[in-house]
């Protein structure tokens, strides 16, 4: 894989004037934008995915081109291929966990009634070793099983990448220990690019082999 990211953003609100200015690159599968709250991390996720619109720069994947101001390029969200994972996972608390999954492929692609049939759905349910929650809700499971839950839906489309926004944070510390150790697993497994944010040293020890430490909305560190 291959990320090349070039951007500037000036965003106000009230008196107040941020400027981002983030350029990195790198072709590991396992990248980690490292930095405390509101240096622009998340930011520069949104950006990535399309749900923010940089002022000026380019976004390139693996040599497709999402992003270009200077030639008037600006790919749609839902066309870049591209996994986000929210921070609180961003479930349809009406859906159950297997109608939550299927949400992830093409529309007109699964039966909401019956999502659990589809192949694709059942190869996921089975890897995250979720057969047995398939028909509960998210309010039903416990919290490392709604990571499982979001994760199985943003990889379901066969993404490029996959996006997390501080994907930890909302976990106890145990937990968290341990859905890093499952996370790094699965990664090695399915080979799916990665690039992650946090504040957290413990998730660059565990999964940053390209670290890139974000401050004040730039580039100030890469290890």
């Amino acid at each position: 894989m291959s990320v090349d990211v070039q951007i500037r953003k000036e965003l106000r609100a009230n008196d107040r004037v941020f400027d981002l200015n983030i350029a990195f690159s790198s072709d590991s599968d396992r990248i980690v934008l490292y930095g405390p709250s509101g240096a622009g991390k998340s930011l520069t996720l949104k950006a990535i995915a399309g749900l923010m619109t940089p002022d000026e720069g380019k976004i390139n994947l693996n040599q497709r081109t999402l992003f270009d101001a200077a030639h008037d390029i600006n790919v749609r969200p839902q066309q870049r291929n591209v996994a986000y994972l929210f921070q609180d996972y961003a479930l349809f608390p009406h859906l159950t966990v297997a109608q939550n999954i299927a949400f992830g492929l093409q529309r007109g692609c699964f039966n909401l009634r019956r999502p659990a049939a589809h192949p694709t759905v059942m190869k996921w349910l089975e890897a995250f070793g979720l057969e047995a929650t398939a028909g509960s809700y998210p309010s039903q499971i416990s919290g490392g099983q709604r990571q499982r839950v979001a994760l199985a839906r943003a990889l379901v489309a066969q993404p490029d990448i996959l996006l997390l926004d501080e994907p930890f944070s909302a976990l106890d510390l145990s937990l968290r220990e341990r859905m890093r150790h499952e996370l790094s697993e699965l990664q090695q497994q399915l080979r799916v690019p990665m690039l992650i944010i946090t504040h957290d040293p413990a998730d660059v020890d565990i999964l940053g082999d390209a670290v890139f430490e974000v401050r004040d909305g730039t580039i100030r560190q890469h290890k």
